[in-house]
């Protein structure tokens, strides 16, 4: 599907789609009334497996990112492993992959709301979407890990992975900041994070989930098991129209007539407007796709 979309042939969104499209908004401030609602000092220590502030003042469950890397920091104790976190990783990854990345997610949400802002929209080049891992690995484990090991506790650490998160700009050192502010007590953020989180503002009109497509290590850990989760997208070749309809919906450049569920994909599921492409959840299983190119299907 290379032709230019006013070349190419025309197909109306399916019924299916517009209905997703429409319901998606609403779970998606469900779920933000989920993480933003506290019930109860006790669920704190719970990991979500979605991206959310766990100093927010409204945080109802533990970042796991956050939880990851202050794991990490307790190295070389080998014992301390976070067997709670890894289980609500693996159970999210496994039945829906990068799922809660696009209907759960609060942060995901806000850069959806904050891109409605502006009309403008710049691409952002594919390969980018790999700095996700290097932020998983390097920021999230070994770096926390290093300084752990040499006795500097992760609160203490200068420089970490809470440290330059815009998602703990935004939800927890914002408004703080204000009341602290508006108290008389001057603004408490630092300037360096009052930056990070004025770019991340700024960024987040212009381009779709930049943090989700860039930088965001809990996203990139979940796309992993997009290939493999229950709930997948199915590509029907022998529907296609070429229509263009499926690429031009999807805010994350993925070009599903190509290859679908792969790691760059939120599952917004905005691509279900178009005929060719479906929601299943099943086994999924490898089959050979025209051109060379591999799809995923339902085991029947």
């Amino acid at each position: 599907m290379d032709c230019p979309s006013s070349d190419c042939p025309q197909s109306s969104p399916t019924k299916l789609g517009v209905k997703l499209m429409r319901l998606r908004p609403w779970v998606q401030t469900a779920f933000l009334g989920v993480w933003l609602a506290p019930l109860g000092q006790w669920l704190r220590g719970i990991p979500s497996c979605v991206f959310h502030c766990y100093s927010c003042p409204l945080s109802s469950f533990a970042c796991p990112v956050g939880v990851a890397a202050n794991y990490a920091a307790l190295f070389p104790v080998a014992m301390e492993v976070p067997y709670l976190l890894l289980g609500v990783l693996l159970l999210a990854g496994a039945v829906s992959g990068s799922l809660a990345c696009g209907w759960a997610c609060p942060f995901g949400y806000v850069q959806d709301l904050l891109g409605k802002l502006s009309p403008v929209k710049l691409r952002l080049p594919g390969w980018l979407g790999y700095t996700r891992y290097v932020v998983l690995v390097g920021l999230v484990v070994l770096l926390p890990m290093w300084l752990g090991s040499r006795g500097v506790p992760f609160e203490e650490q200068e420089i970490s992975i809470c440290r330059l998160c815009p998602a703990g700009a935004l939800e927890a050192g914002l408004p703080y900041s204000v009341q602290s502010f508006m108290a008389g007590n001057g603004w408490l953020m630092s300037w360096f994070k009052t930056g990070i989180l004025a770019a991340f503002l700024l960024a987040a009109l212009f381009f779709n989930r930049p943090w989700c497509r860039v930088l965001c290590p809990l996203g990139g850990f979940l796309a992993l098991f997009n290939r493999f989760s229950l709930f997948h997208l199915r590509f029907n070749a022998s529907t296609c129209v070429e229509c263009n309809l499926c690429r031009s919906r999807c805010s994350m450049g993925v070009k599903l007539d190509r290859k679908v569920n792969v790691t760059g994909c939120v599952r917004c599921l905005e691509c279900t407007t178009c005929g060719a492409v479906e929601p299943a959840f099943a086994l999924p299983e490898r089959a050979a796709k025209p051109g060379g190119d591999d799809a995923m299907k339902p085991r029947v």
